[in-house]
């Protein structure tokens, strides 16, 4: 999954936590995620939180108190994360002014009976429910992620440089 992560000037992570159309390998599948799959979700007003790496002990954020916003527009799941005044909010908006987050995830349970559709070994993502957003600090499931600073003009490394950076850290 490509996604972005960008930190803005007043403590402010941006971005997209997920991306609609785009293949990941994960495991022994190939997941996609549909255009509209957060749209009851979003819609229900539920509580949803900005995680670090999907653990419950390390919150940035919540929709209940309006530090986290998220939006699903024509390219995915964006969101906009007013970081804490704590030392995590810190090291997360150091981590991502050095390039070294690793990307973005979601937590989510499949809506029944239509949430998904497998095709194979293909599964296509309809309707979820979301519990959270992660920013993720080393490897993401979803690869291909890009992360930036928005409040410093450095030039950026493509996606394609990324991929290919990861596969010769990876060759043998």
């Amino acid at each position: 999954l490509a996604a972005e992560l960008r930190a803005v000037p007043n403590r402010r992570l941006v971005g997209y936590a997920a991306l609609f159309g785009v293949e990941t390998r994960i495991s022994n599948f190939v997941e996609v995620i549909k255009r509209g799959a957060f749209r009851d979700t979003l819609a229900s007003n539920n509580d949803i939180l900005a995680l670090v790496d999907h653990d419950s002990t390390k919150l940035l954020a919540r929709t209940k108190s309006g530090t986290l916003t998220l939006t699903e527009d024509e390219r995915g799941l964006a969101f906009d994360i007013e970081l804490p005044n704590t030392q995590l909010g810190a090291d997360i908006q150091a981590l991502t002014e050095r390039a070294d987050i690793g990307g973005m995830s979601f937590g989510f349970r499949v809506k029944q009976p239509d949430g998904e559709r497998w095709t194979g070994n293909r599964r296509e993502l309809r309707s979820v429910e979301l519990a959270e957003i992660s920013v993720v600090q080393a490897f993401p499931a979803y690869f291909g992620t890009s992360v930036n600073l928005r409040s410093r003009q450095q030039p950026r490394r493509t996606l394609r440089q990324r991929y290919l950076e990861t596969l010769e850290f990876y060759k043998p």
